[in-house]
């Protein structure tokens, strides 16, 4: 369910199950995880096929877990899977296009840029089917529209348009064309990507996080272009 095909310097990662709006079932989690894992690009764009960019948790899955156990399993599966799109080496860039629900908003906000098209929507829609976020969504949307913000959406589970989701900072830009932007931030050095991004994922002490940002720039300027 997800296609993989890297072009030049970008890697295109598709959720490619159009006929459930791209719901993903624990298979395909696994399956995300290994293309991010094995993207060898320096910018990775992660975008869906159809009308959706990604439902969330498929929920004939959610609806089969059969205990206590299990979804907590599940939801630590789609954790991890978060976690391996935030830590990859290469900047993953969320092109939202159509609708984000649930686990879709989720993975966009594990991703590094996260930009819209005009027909972009995202909910956080847990509330209204009795369940919350758990790929690492209430962690996450407070850290990136702080915690009021959050509270509206999750808490109201109401959907919210590019221009809206713009405005919150749940997206940096509303543009015409996702890829765009991930060609755009892959003209840049990969090296240089690298470093900015642990970089600015740090979230040390901040002195220790000082001392690392001028190490990073003095790794780099050994091989700067004078």
């Amino acid at each position: 369910m997800i296609e993989s095909d890297t072009d030049g310097d970008v890697c295109l990662l598709t959720f490619d199950r159009p006929d459930r709006r791209n719901a993903l079932t624990p298979a395909a989690l696994d399956d995300l995880e290994s293309a991010v894992d094995g993207a060898d690009a320096p910018v990775v764009l992660l975008r869906g096929a159809g009308s959706a960019f990604c439902a969330g948790a498929d929920l004939d899955a959610v609806v089969d877990l059969p205990d206590r156990e299990a979804a907590e399993a599940f939801a630590r599966r789609g954790q991890r899977v978060a976690r391996t799109v935030a830590e990859s080496g290469s900047v993953v860039v969320a092109g939202v296009d159509g609708a984000a629900r649930g686990g879709g908003v989720e993975l966009a906000l594990a991703c590094d840029v996260r930009v819209a098209t005009p027909a972009g929507t995202f909910a956080e829609s847990g509330a209204a089917i009795g369940l919350l976020g758990a790929w690492g969504g209430t962690v996450r949307l407070p850290e990136v529209v702080g915690l009021g913000d959050a509270m509206d959406v999750a808490l109201s589970g109401r959907v919210l348009d590019a221009d809206e989701a713009n405005r919150m900072g749940l997206v940096s830009r509303v543009v015409d064309d996702p890829r765009a932007v991930a060609e755009e931030i892959a003209a840049n050095d990969p090296a240089a990507l690298r470093a900015i991004k642990e970089r600015l994922r740090d979230d040390g002490d901040r002195a220790d996080r000082e001392r690392r940002e001028a190490e990073a720039f003095a790794d780099l300027h050994a091989d700067f272009e004078r």
